[in-house]
């Protein structure tokens, strides 16, 4: 049980990781978001530019709250 949980601690550090770095990018926002919603369309999820925004923001919140507890 306790290998269970350092594997879910490390793949939701890798998510978080990732998203950062998606984030965090020194690229263009627009650029950033169309990344996102390719990856997101190759997997079969489409979302509309309002809900890419909330997505985005979502992530963004997410990241400054972990960096914070940190």
């Amino acid at each position: 049980m306790k290998a269970l949980n350092y594997l879910v601690a490390f793949m939701g550090g890798v998510a978080i990781g990732a998203a950062a770095g998606l984030l965090l990018a020194p690229e263009k926002g627009t650029d950033t978001r169309e990344r996102i919603a390719e990856a997101l369309r190759k997997r079969g999820i489409r979302l509309n530019r309002k809900e890419m925004d909330a997505l985005v923001s979502d992530i963004s919140e997410e990241l400054s709250n972990t960096a914070e507890e940190a």
